[in-house]
């Protein structure tokens, strides 16, 4: 790279993730020749190159159905970084000569163990320490709460979900039961006990203390929105209708410093991590030069 030009950075994603850096170094790499675009038997042009190893639009091309996009420019643009990555890596392990001495565990290529032992030999790795942690603690309070909650009773009329008239009646039937509820709510468990289609109505309808994502997702997002009290329209879901009452909510108390220690701790390694794994990439650029990026990044717009 010349002295002087601005170094680029290729992303590696590791936050929020179990993949180890050499699955996703080497994630749906293909060697089939035989694949990619070809022009009257010709060899498709190479306008990437990683020193002297060239990347051709053939291996970008296979490379960007694994990196979907809106637009197939963006496509491009990231698997033409993933094919650097990988390329500076491999580049890296043979300088080294690892690759002779690696032997691939857990059903890895030989490939992908030498990056792995190469990550872990040159990528220091480092634990954010307590007062990192407390500051992180400190400065996003708003990220440590308890889930909030809601108590709710509710009356089920089901109708399965391809059923359009059983459905439009089970509609019916619920407005009508919120009109009349909303004039008598004291008679809710005995339309419960006389109308769900759900095995709660013994309890006349409760459904207990709820947190998100303890029911269907279509319920939860309904219900998570509702105020205390009758809901003033039945609530669909994948099993019907419901006839809704939110009988109490109460909102997540905030949890201790100790109770939330370990889950900052991971997430700032991960964070290290990747700011690590950042500037060696930066560093394998300085040894080897990648021509071609900035085009086709350009062309992004």
């Amino acid at each position: 790279m010349a002295i002087g030009k601005k170094r680029r950075e290729l992303a590696i994603t590791i936050i929020d993730s179990n993949t180890s850096v050499a699955e996703e170094a080497h994630a749906h790499h293909h060697d089939h020749a035989d694949e990619g675009p070809r022009s009257l038997g010709r060899p498709a042009p190479c306008y990437l190159f990683v020193a002297d190893t060239a990347i051709s639009e053939a291996d970008i091309a296979r490379e960007m159905q694994f990196h979907r996009a809106m637009k197939p420019e963006v496509s491009r643009a990231e698997a033409a970084r993933a094919l650097v990555v990988r390329e500076l890596l491999r580049r890296e392990v043979e300088r080294l000569n690892l690759a002779a001495s690696i032997e691939p565990q857990h059903g890895e290529t030989e490939e992908e163990a030498s990056i792995r032992v190469l990550i872990e030999r040159e990528v220091e790795h480092r634990s954010p320490d307590e007062g990192a942690c407390r500051r992180y603690y400190e400065q996003n309070p708003e990220r440590f709460h308890a889930p909030d909650r809601i108590r709710v009773r509710h009356i089920l009329l089901a109708a399965a979900p391809d059923d359009v008239n059983g459905r439009l009646h089970a509609r019916s039937k619920g407005e009508g039961l919120i009109a009349e509820l909303k004039a008598q709510p004291h008679l809710f468990t005995d339309f419960a006990m006389r109308h769900s289609d759900c095995p709660s109505k013994t309890e006349g309808g409760d459904l207990g203390w709820l947190e998100h994502g303890q029911t269907t997702p279509e319920f939860d997002r309904q219900v998570f929105r509702l105020k205390q009290g009758l809901a003033a329209y039945p609530v669909e879901s994948r099993w019907g209708y419901h006839v809704v009452s939110v009988e109490a909510i109460e909102s997540g108390e905030e949890l201790a410093f100790d109770q939330v220690h370990q889950r900052i701790s991971d997430y700032l390694e991960l964070q290290l991590r990747q700011r690590e794994l950042q500037q060696y990439l930066q560093g394998l650029q300085e040894r080897f030069e990648v021509r071609g990026l900035d085009a086709i990044e350009a062309a992004v717009g």
